[in-house]
């Protein structure tokens, strides 16, 4: 699970299926201050259970505590079915590549 730091501000994630899933969430909740924005690449996940959209929640919730961002990208197509309908796309941004995660970041600062 490679975790990149683009800046001394973004980090991106590079997310695997479950297993690595979970671990990989809890090393992204883990990278500290002053790191506060996280990309979260889902290139490498093909579905997604309900521990890992409360997982996802969870850090949502770190990052914004600490007035971070969180970003989503690469998300395949059942995937972003999943977050159509239970209305995650609402909670989450989702951008279509990691380059377009990093301008929206860079954009909110």
């Amino acid at each position: 699970m490679p975790i990149d730091k683009w800046s001394d501000f973004v980090a991106v994630v590079h997310l695997s299926d479950d297993p690595q899933f979970s671990e990989e969430m809890e090393a992204a909740a883990r990278i500290g201050p002053p790191c506060l924005n996280r990309v979260l690449d889902f290139s490498g996940v093909h579905f997604v259970n309900s521990s890992n959209i409360a997982a996802m929640l969870g850090l949502r919730q770190h990052i914004l505590r600490q007035d971070g961002k969180l970003v989503l990208c690469n998300v395949v197509n059942q995937i972003l079915a999943t977050f159509l309908v239970t209305g995650l796309d609402k909670i989450f941004e989702i951008c279509d590549d990691v380059p377009t995660a990093l301008a929206t970041i860079q954009m909110d600062e």
